[in-house]
């Protein structure tokens, strides 16, 4: 997880166990195929208190690592 993402996180009022769960609970929601450093998949899904929904955006890394970009609370 980078630094963006740990802040974003942070001023959202999530934690580490929010987004563990909505990635695997949620769903590949877009695909970003024009970032020069590679694809990039933006998953939502929900926090462990199954009302708020969670972005996520990452890419697959070297050695098959996904690396987590940012994180928002999607606002609808």
């Amino acid at each position: 997880m980078t630094a963006h993402a740990m802040e974003e996180m942070a001023e959202d009022g999530l934690d580490v166990l929010d987004i563990e769960h909505a990635l695997l609970n949620g769903a590949v929601v877009r695909i970003e195929r024009k970032d020069p450093r590679g694809i990039r998949y933006v998953v939502e899904g929900f926090a462990r208190d199954t009302q708020t929904l969670v972005g996520i955006v990452g890419r697959f890394a070297k050695a098959g690592r996904y690396l987590i970009i940012t994180v928002f609370a999607v606002e609808e």
